[in-house]
């Protein structure tokens, strides 16, 4: 198994993220976010919790502000990598919304101790404080801090040596080094011992100061590595029984009378595997559609609004045979082998080639019907619809489509380091509906990327709008299959909980969180309903 598939990111992620500005991400307020409550999150193997820490950074005397946040930012950024590998992850986008009403400036002069008659050079020392929400694995339960490191400012210039001493130096380190920041681990053997050597050298540089309270080393203000303890604050994960909008969903959102699903899947392979269903990803969405037929019933083909038909009735094999109005239960099962056509092998993998070629980078939407029922009112039927689409890499067109007309949407794919299509500042309010939706972002570290910077964007608010997403890398393997089991429990009639819901998905549980369901109203005691296949 390659790295790309186990992690997500993808090297056309960097390649995107380093053209991309690194600006902190705050969308203008325009929905109504909640204000935070001592609940603050829902999550199986997560626990929501303040951090907070402390960092130092040196710039030249007279800088301005500007030049000073900068330097903040490319510091504090930094521990992005420590805490993704320490089980940790905040909300703030790679750490950059650092509160300058924090900052703590002096003029210091840098000597070296190690030169007779040194001189010095004025220099502005700024202390600065970050605070945030962060999500932290099970084994913080108890713990009050947690110790991590940050780097210089300045690291770009010893990219070797941090590969060398700071990381695992395997494929995915090399491959992403020039954003060092991502794949920095300070717990490695090697990046203690050097962490160590460079503090005894700056112990013993302060001691041979004349005047340690003007003065600083030159070995201090040159380190690479700065080792820090952060804070954790109060446990505010839910502990309560929270709950999709069910009533909601079911009434009809996007469509009348019908629940909207989307799946997106993107390309995981960096390399052409022979077409689309070649690529790993394809055989994780036969495996989440199979699933949800296997549990639900078959689903039969519909028109996309405002798409052009994919032709999906008519094929003709390269062994001549044709193969006309296959279901689609059959399509899908032909990558796992449950297909019931009357086929050879060769010509069944000839149909699923097809069949992955002709829906790439195009929409097709499939359906059943259900029958609901909800408190006192009579029965009335529900088509469930599944729009499916293969391929999502670098546009946002498809994320903005399924955004608009879905009411559940499912992403999965990588995550392009938060500059790629699901980028928030991709997005206005325009693309989402005023009803309510769900939206589960399923790639590396979405929690950082793609969480908070949503909800402003939504009408209403939390109030329409439930994230899932994860803190640390949730791999590939296996994602279909969580997908499918997640699809299944919210699809089965029960009125699962959220924590149901992870559980289910528990396959690819990476310190997954639920944001924006606390002010839901959806109990299955205050709203009773039955749904049945038709």
């Amino acid at each position: 198994m390659n790295a790309s598939r186990l992690l997500r990111t993808g090297l056309s992620a960097l390649l995107v993220g380093l053209l991309a500005t690194t600006a902190a991400c705050s969308a203008d307020s325009g929905g109504e976010e909640t204000d935070g409550t001592e609940d603050d999150l829902t999550s199986v193997t997560a626990r929501s919790r303040s951090l907070e820490f402390a960092g130092t950074v040196y710039v030249e005397a007279g800088a301005n502000d500007a030049t000073i946040l900068a330097a903040v930012r490319n510091q504090s950024q930094t521990a992005f990598g420590p805490m993704r590998t320490s089980d940790i992850a905040v909300n703030s986008r790679e750490l950059k919304e650092v509160d300058p009403r924090t900052f703590v400036k002096r003029t210091v002069k840098v000597v070296d101790p190690n030169v007779a008659n040194d001189p010095g050079k004025d220099m502005l020392e700024v202390k600065y404080k970050y605070t945030d929400n962060a999500v932290v694995g099970l084994k913080y339960a108890s713990r009050t801090s947690v110790p991590l490191a940050l780097m210089s400012p300045n690291y770009r210039s010893q990219l070797e040596r941090i590969l060398r001493e700071c990381t695992p130096n395997d494929e995915h380190s090399r491959e992403f080094l020039s954003s060092a920041w991502y794949v920095f681990e300070p717990s490695v053997a090697s990046c203690q011992e050097a962490m160590k050597a460079e503090q005894k050298q700056i112990d013993a540089d302060r001691l041979k100061l004349t005047d340690a309270r003007k003065q600083v080393t030159k070995s201090d203000v040159e380190r690479l590595y700065l080792p820090i303890q952060a804070k954790l604050g109060a446990d505010k994960t839910n502990r309560g029984a929270s709950y999709p909008e069910y009533a909601k969903l079911y009434k009809g959102g996007v469509q009348p009378n019908k629940l909207v699903i989307s799946l997106v899947y993107g390309n995981i392979d960096h390399v052409n595997n022979g077409g689309p269903a070649g690529d790993f990803n394809w055989g994780e969405l036969m495996t989440t559609l199979n699933e949800v037929m296997a549990a639900g019933g078959e689903l039969k083909f519909v028109p996309v609004q405002g798409q052009p038909a994919v032709d999906l009735a008519h094929f003709t094999l390269a062994s001549g045979k044709k193969v006309d109005n296959a279901s689609f239960k059959d399509l899908v099962g032909l990558h796992g082998g449950q297909s019931s056509l009357s086929l050879s092998y060769a010509d069944k993998q000839d149909l699923e080639k097809q069949f992955g070629t002709r829906i790439f980078k195009k929409w097709i939407a499939v359906e059943r019907t259900v029958s609901v029922k909800s408190g006192n009112e009579a029965p009335r039927d529900v088509g469930v619809q599944f729009l499916v689409y293969f391929g999502a890499d670098s546009d946002s067109a498809p994320h903005k489509f399924a955004t608009k007309n879905s009411d559940v949407f499912l992403y999965n794919g990588h995550s392009y380091i938060g500059f790629g299509p699901l980028d928030p500042r991709n997005f206005t309010a325009a693309d989402f509906p005023s009803t309510y939706q769900i939206l589960w972002i399923d790639g590396c570290v979405s929690y950082n990327y793609y969480e908070k910077d949503y909800i402003p964007l939504k009408q209403g608010g939390t109030k329409n709008l439930d994230l899932i997403t994860n803190g640390i890398e949730a791999p590939s393997w296996r994602s279909g299959h969580a997908m499918g089991q997640w699809l299944v429990k919210l699809l089965d009639g029960k009125g699962s909980s959220y924590k149901d819901l992870l559980i289910a998905a528990e396959d690819t549980e990476a310190l997954r969180v639920v944001d924006g369901e606390l002010d839901n109203e959806f109990t299955p005691a205050r709203f009773p309903m039955t749904i049945t296949p038709r």
